[in-house]
């Protein structure tokens, strides 16, 4: 396996993680994702993080509801699943929700 990470990060407008959860745990199945372990905790007063570790590699979330908007991060070494993921995810999240979007690969 070449030594290559193909991450893409968004900033979206949804902070509510009883939809943010189940969303992108159904959009990593879709792409075909093995979903290895899933962390998530809930702040006081507001703010919910999470992260699924995956067999190929993580996606985290963390939100900002006194900004009205959250971070997603993917982070993956296989090419064809991070593509499937990018492919699928405005069946997922409407494209007005996605506030920033940004892709870049890093090999050594």
């Amino acid at each position: 396996m070449k030594a290559v990470i193909y991450n893409h990060h968004w900033w979206i407008s949804e902070t509510t993680p009883t939809t943010l959860q189940p969303l992108f745990e159904k959009l990593l199945l879709a792409a075909d994702f093995q979903v290895l372990n899933h962390m998530e905790h809930h702040f006081e007063p507001q703010g919910y993080t999470c992260i699924w570790l995956l067999a190929e590699s993580h996606l985290a979330i963390h939100t900002f509801p006194e900004e009205q908007k959250s971070y997603v991060e993917l982070s993956s070494c296989d090419w064809g699943k991070y593509e499937q993921f990018l492919t699928l995810l405005p069946q997922y999240l409407p494209r007005a929700a996605i506030l920033v979007s940004q892709s870049m690969s890093e090999k050594s």
